[in-house]
């Protein structure tokens, strides 16, 4: 599960914040294109589907929409945005009142493959999958924020409005709880 070039996202993130203010609606037009797929990944893991993590993101961006100087202003704009969309989607949840399984891992390994080793991915994604699925909420962001979205535990403690060593103790417990379960496979 390699990680996006986080360096070149943050440069086109920083400087779609940057025309925030002077043009909104183009800004908000490439920093949806630039940010879409992640974030909706990342309500995924709240929401448990897709149309709901849509959703989340549009209702984020329309908050955005309304009010661009407060992302523009931001000390962290990244870690806002994130916060952003997690509030849409814990909305989302509190009025629809349900929660199904998440489908966050669609990553396949690159290279020609042959049927064994494509079957041992396989297998190998399905129990990833479900031992993520056994974390509780709190764990399961973590974890997405850190490995997915390549944050920072200070960057994530931002996002989701916690302190750090919160942050760093739910993904230790997090790292552990799926080193004992994943630890068969490595054998």
């Amino acid at each position: 599960m390699a990680a996006p070039d986080n360096s070149e996202f943050q440069r086109a993130f920083v400087e779609t914040v940057n025309l925030l203010t002077c043009d909104t609606e183009r800004a908000l037009g490439v920093m949806f294109d630039l940010t879409a797929q992640r974030l909706v990944r990342f309500a995924m893991t709240i929401t448990g589907n897709q149309p709901d993590a849509e959703d989340a993101l549009q209702g984020a961006f329309s908050r955005i929409a309304g009010k661009p100087r407060l992302l523009a202003r931001a000390d962290s704009p990244w870690p806002y945005l994130i916060r952003t969309v997690r509030n849409e989607a814990l909305r989302i949840l509190q009025k629809r009142r349900h929660i199904t399984s998440s489908d966050s891992l669609d990553a396949r390994p690159s290279g020609s493959e042959d049927s064994e080793t494509a079957m041992v991915f396989e297998e190998t994604n399905e129990r990833v999958r479900r031992v993520l699925g056994t974390l509780p909420q709190s764990q399961y962001e973590v974890v997405i924020l850190k490995h997915w979205e390549d944050l920072t535990f200070a960057e994530i403690a931002e996002a989701l409005g916690l302190s750090q060593n919160t942050v760093a103790s739910r993904y230790r417990y997090a790292m552990e709880k799926l080193q004992r379960s994943l630890e068969p496979l490595m054998k």
